[in-house]
């Protein structure tokens, strides 16, 4: 199979979908890849080192999808490659299609296979294509927020670690799973106090256990929700729903009383974001913006900002399906891994993710109908 990678075109987007080892292991196999030029220089790859590591090199991306059978990325599809998806043709990238009406009817129209990497799911629940951005961006999230507390960028002037004799930083997670847990380990090493809310006993149990009751374990809900916000310096939105839209948990009224210059986090921004105030993306060129005093970062491709360190996450997540795909063709890959049938978002003409249609109201085709006909 001809797998194809282009260089992404999103605002501040320095990761590329396949590192050379990928390359390598593609090759290999009996695959070919071609790449645009300059595809990998944001994450430190040169031309030269996948042209030794068996790509062939290709001038434009317009090149690269009229020739790619397969074409792998980062990002979801912009306006600008709309025009350039074929029929038939398998896209393997993050889509978040849930909140993006415009894109998911342009995918559909394409008849492209879409297969996201949000919702490649293991029988267990566990997203392995979307876990290592997630602790990526969940250590991000503390990073940044500990940045915009300086009162240089608008913060509280707060410390997270506070100094002896000074009260430290309160950090507010709401959500559990892999952003939250990534995030709480920061924050603990920062030396801050450490709240985490979940809608799951087990799960709270479960982080009690593992950072040895250093955090603050709370149920999810708006009345905890509510006074938890309004005391911290930092809040990190770490809310996932797989593949749908994420619900609006952090209120417009309690923004409104928090502290002047405390911060909010949206790590779930790219599927629509769990802070109602929350009401735009953000750029790494201006990552912030300021509502009712609050320092407010929603960043939709945090993790492009270490786009070295992710590139390598995302091939080593990404790699034994992109084998699978080239190796067998996507149908029967897909009929031989569940996993990877969960991924199926777009199947030539059909949307098959049940989460997408429900926020969008539109015509739902299960995933294991549309590969049989």
């Amino acid at each position: 199979m001809i797998i194809g990678v282009p260089k992404e075109i999103k605002a501040q987007e320095d990761r590329v979908s396949m590192s050379p080892a990928g390359v390598d292991a593609c090759v290999r196999a009996g695959h070919s890849v071609i790449i645009e030029s300059g595809a990998g220089n944001g994450s430190g790859f040169t031309d030269d080192e996948y042209m030794r590591a068996g790509a062939t090199i290709l001038r434009s991306a317009k090149e690269v999808f009229e020739k790619a059978e397969m074409i792998v990325k980062v990002k979801e599809p912009l306006p600008a490659e709309y025009g350039m998806l074929r029929e038939d043709q398998i896209v393997f990238t993050y889509f978040h299609l849930a909140p993006d009406p415009v894109l998911t009817k342009a995918m559909i129209d394409s008849k492209i296979i879409g297969i996201a990497y949000e919702t490649v799911q293991l029988p267990n629940g566990a997203l392995p294509l979307l876990m290592p951005m997630s602790e990526i961006a969940g250590r991000m999230a503390v990073q940044v927020g500990a940045f915009l507390l300086e009162r240089t960028n608008n913060g509280r002037g707060v410390l997270l670690g506070g100094v002896s004799g000074v009260e430290k930083g309160k950090v507010v997670i709401i959500g559990g799973g892999n952003v939250g847990v990534s995030a709480a380990k920061i924050a603990l090493g920062m030396g801050a106090q450490v709240t985490v809310l979940d809608i799951s006993v087990q799960r709270l149990a479960y982080l009690d256990d593992i950072f040895n009751s250093r955090i603050q374990t709370l149920m999810s809900n708006l009345y905890n929700i509510e006074a938890a916000v309004k005391e911290a310096d930092l809040v990190v939105g770490a809310v996932l729903v797989t593949g749908s839209k994420t619900p609006k948990l952090v209120k417009e009224y309690m923004v409104e009383q928090m502290k002047p210059g405390a911060v909010l986090v949206d790590v779930a921004i790219d599927q629509g974001g769990s802070i109602e105030t929350m009401d735009r993306c953000t750029t790494h060129e201006e990552p912030y913006f300021i509502k009712h005093g609050v320092v407010h970062y929603s960043v939709a491709n945090m993790p492009g900002a270490v786009s070295r360190t992710s590139t390598f996450a995302l091939t080593n997540a990404t790699l034994p399906y992109v084998l699978k795909l080239a190796n067998m063709g996507a149908v029967e890959a897909m009929k031989s891994d569940p996993a990877l049938l969960k991924g199926l978002n777009i199947f030539k003409g059909k949307l098959t993710y049940q989460g997408v249609a429900e926020a969008q109201g539109l015509e739902y085709t299960p995933a294991e109908e549309a590969i049989a006909e």
